[in-house]
């Protein structure tokens, strides 16, 4: 057992079996020995690589995207560009870089990063150092002033720690963790039924449910839909709320057993997007998509864009702008391309029209 192992060890021995949402809290921001906290995982040589990683494409074409949405939400004269989440600095070095296309956009605002990693911050501050507008971190999106909001979340909702419910032959009981007789780290069920479920299943079925992220975005939203301004969310996930379960651990680009190890690997969930659909529009909002990642980034543009970037680049230059262009769009094995799996959703204002790359209001 490392060492965040015999800590939740020794909690469960003294309190019980706890929640597969506690578990995955303390793996992902123990304040000692939690994944964000302690290391950088980002990039070839961390356990994962995010879009903004593999191509600059990426970022630019979202920065693009929020000018626009700045336009269509009437240019405010004072406004925030949040991200959630910002991993190294680099989505929002390149937005803002592709962003002094509107000068206006860049003066009206100023940048938010919800980041609690000191490690992580450090390296966003050297990616932003020469940043036009003033940035500023905050450990919740609830530290982020009032006003029009621009929010950005890539790959931020899946880290949000999720509950399991599994039908038995009694009812739904909550997963939980407990330890086995040798002393480990074991998956088990609570003793208690949970009766405020009633979806008819199968026994054995599970039913996933990221509560936290549902209040986080039922936050943003409400701020949205009061202040005004748009929140993109783009993520791997699912369209329809159904039954199953995807959690996930993965280190050094290979997946792993989520109990063992614990704070050493990324532990992750796919996003229910029709639950973060209903939750915006139980706040006020309004909701564009979801739709493919391919299919948001095509509608941007990204091949203009990688056509441009490669006529003043080498021949292994153009390989790589190509190889990043199938990455971050191409369909098909979800564990090399992006395009399918991900997916964009738009969270706004009620009177904002139709921003670029969805099609009708979902």
């Amino acid at each position: 057992m490392n060492a965040l192992a015999q800590e939740i060890a020794a909690l469960i021995a003294q309190e019980g079996p706890i929640t597969l949402e506690r578990y995955m809290e303390l793996c992902l921001q123990h304040p000692r020995y939690g994944y964000y906290l302690a290391r950088d995982p980002f990039g070839a040589g961390g356990d994962f690589v995010t879009a903004p990683e593999i191509s600059q494409m990426f970022g630019e074409l979202i920065g693009l995207w929020m000018t626009e949405a700045f336009a269509l939400a009437g240019r405010p004269r004072a406004a925030r560009l949040v991200e959630l989440g910002p991993g190294r600095g680099t989505l929002m070095a390149d937005a803002l870089r592709a962003a002094r296309v509107a000068p206006e956009f860049l003066s009206a605002i100023e940048v938010d990063l919800v980041e609690t990693s000191p490690r992580l911050r450090e390296r966003q501050r050297q990616a932003l150092a020469n940043a036009a507008p003033k940035v500023s971190w905050r450990d919740s999106f609830a530290e982020v002033p009032r006003g029009p909001l621009f929010v950005v979340a890539n790959e931020f909702f899946d880290a949000l720690p999720a509950r399991h419910f599994v039908r038995t032959p009694q009812g739904w009981r909550e997963r939980l963790i407990g330890l086995d007789a040798a002393g480990a780290l074991r998956f088990g069920l609570a003793p208690e039924i949970e009766v405020a479920l009633h979806v008819e299943a199968e026994e054995g079925s599970i039913i996933e449910v990221n509560a936290a992220a549902q209040r986080l975005l039922t936050e943003i939203a409400g701020r949205v839909a009061r202040d005004g301004g748009v929140m993109l969310v783009i993520d791997y996930g699912y369209t329809e709320t159904s039954l199953g379960e995807s959690l996930q651990a993965v280190a050094k680009h290979a997946y792993v057993d989520p109990l063992e190890s614990p704070g050493e690997a990324d532990l992750t969930t796919h996003v229910d997007f029709a639950a973060l659909s209903r939750a915006a529009r139980a706040a006020g909002a309004k909701v564009f998509g979801p739709t493919t990642q391919g299919e948001f980034l095509s509608q941007l543009g990204i091949a203009r864009r990688a056509e441009t970037l490669s006529r003043r680049a080498t021949p292994q230059q153009r390989a790589e702008i190509d190889a990043a262009l199938r990455r971050l769009i191409g369909t098909g094995d979800a564990r090399e391309v992006m395009g399918e799996l991900f997916k964009a959703l738009a969270v706004a204002h009620p009177a904002l029209p139709e921003p670029p790359g969805f099609g009708r209001e979902g």
